[in-house]
């Protein structure tokens, strides 16, 4: 038996993410990168190791490739190994057969050998794709101090928008009373954040009883049902600083703008909260005489010609001289030519513009891949 440790997470990272379409086409959902620098895992990953929990098993399955190669040997993720560390967790096989990963519950309940050889006291369940920062220790003293079964953080969201998450009532000391996964007519706003702090006997028994049963083998939709049902003690842990759930294009593209906000409510710049990811070490980025930069994120590597306002560029990318780039994601590795411009639109790795491409958007946010931009390239050959 590994050494025993107080609290393991469990990070659920497997999520196909269709809502954010192109963008995780090829790739899973915690994998896209977000923020200039980072991939939407760094964020919990970083929150573990700020928190002081050193032992994390990251639950993969859809696209696994880019995922596992931005973990792998030579990340941040791989300074704690002799306290534990990260340990990427698929599906797998066994002699009595296998399948993928069936729901939430279910994929904990897979990796059931994985959590008892390190025996812990708690386990910390975490999803792989939200943006936030918090300190789980906190969460697990609040759930020690209260002598709970069972902890769900909590924030509180806009009624319009509660029928997206889980959404329960808890008495004023905490106990939560009820709770219902995506309901149509929401009559609460306290919505689960899907991190939960639950201890590993108490979850374990519930995991056993569910996987032989007909049901969807999810925390939201049967194992905290269950556990109310069973008037187990289960607490809301009140969370109110900056999260968000990147699930859609939209609230992606929100997410980085939120970034260039004068006073964002989350701070990259903050020395004693970092967030950790894999560093590609390219060139300084380089400013032409005549280019101009306003309210922007720049990472390494770019070179700017033209004029960027309000926009995100990741690593190594060109923008062409005359082009205007604004209320933009630009992600790495992208070539812009000369006279484009750009405005409310998403571009994906490695893609290239090519000269007097304009792509404007007044509503949604337009997304662009390799695909796609040809089509936005015949649409321009054919006004001309």
């Amino acid at each position: 038996m590994d050494k025993k440790v107080e609290c393991i997470a469990m990070l659920l990272a497997g999520g196909e993410g269709k809502r954010l379409g192109n963008l995780t086409k090829k790739i899973a959902k915690p994998a896209v990168y977000f923020g200039g620098k980072y991939r939407i895992i760094d964020f919990p990953l970083s929150n573990c190791i700020n928190s002081g929990i050193e032992t994390v098993g990251v639950l993969t399955q859809y696209e696994p490739l880019e995922l596992n190669s931005h973990l792998g040997i030579g990340t941040p993720w791989d300074l704690d190994r002799m306290n534990g560390g990260l340990s990427i967790l698929p599906p797998f096989q066994e002699k009595k057969g296998g399948s993928w990963y069936s729901g939430t519950a279910d994929a904990i309940f897979q990796n059931r050998d994985f959590l008892d050889r390190h025996d812990p006291e708690y386990v910390l369940i975490l999803s792989g794709d939200h943006i936030y920062k918090m300190d789980y220790s906190l969460m697990l003293d609040y759930h020690k101090e209260r002598n709970a079964e069972a902890t769900i953080s909590v924030i509180d969201v806009p009624l319009e928008e509660a029928k997206r998450f889980g959404i329960m009532h808890a008495e004023d000391n905490g106990v939560i009373t009820q709770f219902e996964e995506k309901p149509q007519q929401p009559t609460s706003t306290l919505a689960s954040m899907g991190i939960y702090i639950f201890n590993w006997s108490f979850l374990k028994s519930y995991l056993l009883n569910d996987a032989s049963s007909n049901s969807s083998h999810d925390f939201g939709k049967d194992l905290i049902p269950a556990m109310l049902a069973d008037k187990r003690k289960l607490f809301a842990y009140p969370y109110s600083g900056y999260w968000k759930d990147v699930g859609t294009v939209e609230s992606f593209w929100e997410a980085n703008m939120d970034l260039l906000n004068e006073n964002p409510s989350l701070q990259l710049h903050d020395h004693y909260w970092r967030i950790y990811t894999k560093n590609h070490n390219p060139a300084p980025h380089y400013l032409y005489p005549d280019a101009t930069i306003t309210n922007s994120l720049v990472n390494e590597g770019c070179i700017i010609k033209g004029h960027l306002h309000q926009s995100i560029l990741f690593h190594q990318v060109e923008i062409g001289l005359n082009s205007s780039i604004s209320h933009s994601v630009i992600m790495p590795n992208v070539t812009i030519g000369t006279n484009v411009s750009l405005d409310k639109v998403i571009v994906t790795e490695g893609v290239l513009i090519p000269d007097h491409t304009v792509i404007h958007s007044e509503s949604e946010i337009i997304v662009i891949d390799k695909e796609t931009i040809n089509k936005y390239c015949t649409a321009l050959t054919n006004s001309n």
